[in-house]
């Protein structure tokens, strides 16, 4: 079998093409840029942009499955940009497994898309995409999703996986931008309800991509299908962010401001920031409002049910592993 990961190059893109090797007779990445850590795996490495068909077929090319992990993240930017990647970038991954029969596609989505600013605690796949969405995007992976499911067909098994709040060693998203925002004393808690919230570590992650890719196969029974996917342990919200900072070694957040004012901020911040046609992320925004003041936990019960996933990797043991990670790359103090 031969893989290939767009996005190879990211944080669970490098997780899942370390699991590919050795059980693979090889693992291609598919980024805008080359990646050392790949190169020093030996991994081979294609160029080029999601919304450049051309590339992407050429990627496609010679191998047997594909998992389609690339995406336009964050939650502010021109929403043209947002589809280009996203929807137009997934389309593109489709017609290339078709034009090269390949017949596995598994696909990186994300719970966000069926967020709609509400507490969700204990959902399934049942649960409806919204109406309306206060980001580009969960709106265009939501799309992006949807193109995925529709695309099962007798010649293309596809699967979509939504893991939560990914974290771990390696992290380039959100770790950095809470000890960012928490060195800066920009970081508030948002209410004060103990809001329950799933996340998962990015090695489980990158182990319920493999279980996918085991069992996905034409017609079976977890093709077409939308998978949840996190630690099974819910925990308050706040408790998990001050955990993660002190991993990094950074002081609690302990300050709060109410929902209300901090939606009226964000109102604000947003406002300002079109008025100049900023493209930079303004300090607060709706859709993160609402991200920290809701509880968004799930029942992964199909997952283990369908997947055979069980976490290998538990909350605390993760911790740790961050921890003494985040310890090693920090400059050694001669004496």
């Amino acid at each position: 079998m031969k893989a290939l990961v767009t996005g190879g190059g990211g944080f669970l893109g490098q997780a899942i093409v370390r699991g590919l090797l050795g059980n693979c007779a090889g693992v291609r990445s598919f980024s805008r840029s080359e990646h050392a850590g790949l190169h020093a795996l030996g991994v081979e490495q294609a160029r080029g942009d999601l919304a450049d068909a051309a590339a992407i077929s050429a990627a496609v090319r010679g191998c047997d499955v594909v998992f389609h992990v690339a995406a336009r993240p964050g939650i502010w930017g021109e929403y043209a940009e947002y589809h280009l990647a996203n929807v137009t970038g997934t389309r593109n991954v489709i017609a290339a497994c078709r034009q090269h029969a390949v017949n596995r596609l598994i696909y990186t989505s994300s719970p966000s898309v069926v967020f709609d600013g509400c507490d969700m605690e204990g959902v399934d796949e049942s649960v409806p995409y919204p109406i309306h969405y206060e980001a580009h995007y969960p709106r265009t992976k939501a799309l992006a999703e949807r193109l995925v499911l529709a695309a099962n067909d007798a010649e293309l098994a596809t699967v979509s996986l939504r893991p939560h709040l990914i974290w771990g060693p390696g992290d380039n998203h959100l770790l950095p931008r809470l000890v960012a925002r928490a060195r800066a004393g920009q970081l508030r808690r948002i209410g004060s309800r103990p809001n329950l919230i799933d996340t998962i570590h990015v090695d489980n992650a990158a182990d319920a991509h493999l279980l996918a890719a085991e069992r996905l196969y034409l017609g079976s029974p977890i093709a077409g299908k939308a998978y949840f996917l996190s630690q099974g342990e819910p925990v308050p919200m706040w408790d998990m962010v001050n955990r993660l900072l002190h991993a990094a070694g950074v002081p609690p957040v302990s300050r709060s401001v109410p929902v209300w004012l901090a939606m009226w901020l964000a109102w604000g911040f947003e406002a300002a920031h079109r008025l100049a046609n900023n493209s930079n992320e303004p300090r607060l925004t709706r859709f993160v409002v609402r991200e920290l003041s809701t509880a968004h936990w799930f029942d992964i019960s199909a997952a283990r049910r369908d997947l055979g996933y069980a976490p290998r990797i538990s909350i605390a043991e993760g911790l740790e592993q961050l921890r003494l990670s985040l310890q090693a790359k920090q400059p050694s103090r001669s004496v």
